[in-house]
This record gives structure tokens, sequence and C-alpha cells, in this order.
């Protein structure tokens, strides 16, 4: 594993306070939002790598603490979320970044279940999100699905096409109703592509490829923060 750069810290919460990583102290805010593993070091890496590209970010710990590293449990914690809190959250998240770098507008990007999450918390906070990039993002809680007319910044969204939970049909459905309503978003579908396609940590998924490529699509998205 690489070094990690950021540190875990208590941010504002709705009231509350809510754990999360941080990493960079310049430049415009970025949310990372989780897989369902939990806050893991590969994500914290992600964050540390969004920081060295010149961005400030937080890594929320949407499960207060619990990690794993297996299926069934990950699953479990997964369904259990309190999709209140974690919104609450990742709200927090925002006003702390946009706090800290003085900026209005922030970038949210994150994978699997964070991926459905970046949309969520896109369309739950116009007002600040200018960018999401989601990574296959999954949206398996039907008390979460998003009001896709509140959208106001652009998706880029990274597709597996050999994706059976969200794969190029979902996503082209979806593509279709953002287009109706007028939105700036664009679907990238990696062939081949697995599930998790992004995370190294997962050698059996894991393209070097095709995480190049979103790497640098998100990337140049994410450019738009600093216009």
């Amino acid at each position: 594993m690489a070094e990690l750069h950021g540190s875990m810290i208590e941010f504002p919460s709705n009231g509350g306070t809510a754990p999360g990583y941080l990493s960079g102290d310049s430049g415009p805010g970025v949310v990372v939002i989780q897989e369902w593993w939990g806050l893991s070091d590969h994500i914290k890496e992600v964050a540390d790598r969004v920081a060295a590209a010149g961005y400030t970010v937080l890594a929320p710990d949407l499960y207060h603490g619990e990690v794993t590293a297996e299926p069934d449990e990950a699953g479990k914690y997964m369904m259990a979320l309190d999709l209140a809190r974690a919104a609450r959250d990742l709200s927090g998240a925002i006003d702390l970044l946009t706090e800290r770098t003085g900026q209005a507008s922030v970038g949210v990007m994150g994978f699997c279940m964070g991926g459905g999450l970046t949309l969520t918390l896109a369309c739950q906070r116009p007002d600040a999100v200018k960018v999401a990039a989601p990574f296959y993002g999954v949206i398996p809680w039907p008390d979460a699905q998003p009001d896709w007319s509140a959208l106001d910044g652009t998706v880029v969204a990274h597709i597996a096409e050999n994706d059976g939970m969200f794969g190029p049909e979902a996503a082209a459905d979806l593509d279709a109703t953002l287009a109706g309503l007028g939105k700036d978003a664009t679907f990238h579908v990696y062939a081949g592509g697995e599930h998790a396609f992004f995370n190294d940590t997962r050698p059996e998924v894991y393209s070097a490829e095709h995480s190049a490529l979103a790497w640098d699509r998100t990337l140049a998205a994410l450019g738009a923060l600093s216009g």
C-alpha cells in the first residue's frame, strides 16, 4: 500500500459530527465517496491522488468506522446504510470544503455505491456540485432515487461494459432521461471493463488501461472547478 498523506478528521454534520479522510490543503474542493466496503485505504489513496492533482479532498466515512473486505458483509452494510444520515454527512462534507477553499462549487466522485451517491448528492446539492464523476454507480435503495430535474452540474460517468449492476443498457436509459431534461451528461462505456475496474487492489477486475483513461477524463472534468 502506498503511504497515505492525508488524515482522519471530524467535521460538522447537521448538528452532529461525522468522520472523514481529508487530503490536500489547496485548490478547489472534491468529495470522494467510498465503495460498499467502507472508507478503505484504497479510497484514501484515491483521495490522495486527487489532492496531488491540485485539489482539497474529503472522503466521508459513511459507515462511521466500519470497513470490510467480505462481499456479504459489505452488502449488508450498504443496504443498512442510514440514507438520511449519509445525506447529512455528504452535505456536511460539501460545506466543509466550501468553507476551507473559499469556493462555492465542488466536484464529487465515487465508486459503486459511492458512484450512485455521487449522482444523488449532485441532485440534492445542485447549489454546490458543479462536476459529478460516478464510476459504475449503483443506487440500490428505492428511497434514494434522485430528483433528476434538480441536477445542475456536469456529469461525466464511467460505465463498465461487463457490469451486471449498472451496465451500458441502464446507463443508456439514464442518459436518455438526462438528455430529455436538458442536462449536461456524458456516459463513457469501457469496452470489456468489469465492475470496479478502477480498484487496483482487486486484480481480478482491475484494468490499468481503463483506469488511466477514466482518471484523465475525470481530471479534465474537474478542471472546470478552476475556471
